[in-house]
């Protein structure tokens, strides 16, 4: 039987809202506290979701004696920073993706989990649906043939607002990070990592990356073609191309969503998603648990060399397009 875990959000933002909604439906899971540099926001988050304590420093947080497990919900900017201040104090980590800036600074939080014997996984939350755990199924299936192509899309049209963490290079802004790891991800776990990258961008006027076109070729010729941006509307779907069909992840495909599946030679067959309660971030927070209850600082499905190879893949994609973070990049070669 699993035991109960004493979860604690550090950053009290727009994910962690939708995190901690779904972080209810597990009865494994108590909502202890809640960490803000604003200890008023810290204290209304905690009494709109239930959690019993609430701190204005990340600090006094992370030496509470009765913090299990710490989802770390700030910009992508700090996840380097808020990560290694929860392992350095034996708290295991939920990270957000992406993962960090570059591959130089994941790599150290990975280091640190293994240095402390601390669990640590990205939060990549698609990897858990139950229909993306479907197509993955059908992919390695081999039923449709080989994989030859991937086309995948995240793109909205929001008003540009240059105080936005969005469009801020100081926080990593740009839709790249954002919402195209997407595309990239759904790349990396049915391909690998391609081995050459050709990118089209389109800067905003902060200097942050507003979309991005971005072409996979694969030793063998398969090839992927991936798109995100903060100018246009998108369908959001996946799709994949074999030798004896296709397969589409429908919008949104990053989320509980159903699947068509087409078998050459056979009508589309539409495959529901399974998912019958909350938004889709349980599952990650329910496999987190399993792993704690086995001992484990390493998550089996969301391994570390996964956010190491979509982090280093992400770095290639911006040196050929130009995205470059001053704060963060300065050992990188641009």
């Amino acid at each position: 039987m699993s035991k109960t875990y004493n979860w604690a959000i550090l950053g009290c933002g727009k994910i962690a809202r939708k995190f901690s909604s779904d972080l209810q439906l597990l009865p494994n899971a108590k909502l202890y506290a809640t960490a803000s540099r604003d200890v008023k926001k810290a204290q209304e988050f905690a009494s709109e979701f239930g959690f019993e304590k609430a701190y204005g420093s990340y600090e006094e947080m992370v030496n509470d004696p009765r913090v299990d497990v710490v989802y770390v919900a700030t910009p992508h900017s700090f996840h380097h920073e808020h990560t290694l201040l929860c392992l350095n104090h034996k708290k295991a980590v939920l990270c957000e993706k992406a993962f960090a800036i570059n591959k130089t600074e994941a790599q150290e939080m990975v280091d640190c989990a293994k240095e402390n014997n601390t669990f640590l996984m990205e939060a990549f939350w698609t990897m858990f649906q139950p229909s993306y755990e479907k197509a993955m199924e059908i992919i390695r299936s081999g039923e449709l043939g080989a994989l030859k192509t991937i086309r995948s899309d995240f793109a909205f049209h929001g008003e540009f607002n240059p105080n936005n963490r969005l469009y801020n290079v100081a926080l990593g802004g740009g839709s790249l990070l954002d919402i195209g790891i997407y595309p990239v991800f759904a790349a990396i776990t049915s391909l690998g990592k391609p081995e050459m990258i050709k990118t089209l961008v389109d800067f905003s006027s902060t200097g942050s990356e507003e979309s991005i076109s971005m072409i996979f070729k694969y030793k063998d010729g398969e090839m992927a073609s991936l798109l995100s941006s903060f100018a246009s509307f998108s369908p959001t779907q996946t799709e994949y191309w074999f030798e004896k069909g296709y397969m589409i992840l429908n919008p949104r495909w990053f989320t509980p969503t159903n699947i068509t599946v087409k078998r050459q030679g056979q009508e589309e067959e539409i495959l529901h998603s399974g998912h019958d309660t909350g938004l889709g971030y349980h599952y990650e927070a329910a496999h987190v648990m399993e792993c704690l209850d086995a001992d484990k600082i390493e998550s089996n499905r969301m391994s570390w060399q996964l956010s190491l190879d979509l982090m280093e893949t992400l770095d290639r994609i911006r040196i050929d397009a130009g995205i470059f973070f001053p704060e963060h990049d300065k050992n990188m070669f641009f």
